[in-house]
């Protein structure tokens, strides 16, 4: 998987379609992704002990291939490429405006 935590990508399919957010949480076996703000679902608590039953808003995971990183220069979706640094370092670069992301 190409994305990390504290990436910035927009939803290019599914009911969130062109939504912004930051990874919040990678599922690396799984190949998801959860986005702050994108794709929440309403989660039912049962009571424990002396606690109330509730229900809360979260996040749930998006599949990867659903979500594209956004080139800080065009401010747009883009893919991802790789390429070497002067050290022999593997580092990602943008596909549009081939500028570094690490």
């Amino acid at each position: 998987m190409k994305l990390k935590v504290g990436d910035k990508v927009v939803v290019i399919a599914g009911k969130d379609k062109g939504s912004e957010g930051k990874i919040i949480k990678t599922l690396k076996a799984e190949n998801k992704v959860v986005v702050e703000g994108v794709n929440k679902v309403k989660k039912h608590l049962k009571p424990t002990g002396n606690e109330a039953g509730s229900i809360i808003e979260m996040e749930a995971p998006l599949h990867a291939s659903n979500v594209m990183i956004v080139d800080s220069k065009t401010k747009k979706g883009t893919r991802i490429g790789h390429t070497t640094n002067k050290d022999g370092k593997k580092i990602r670069v943008s596909k549009k405006s081939n500028e570094k992301l690490d």
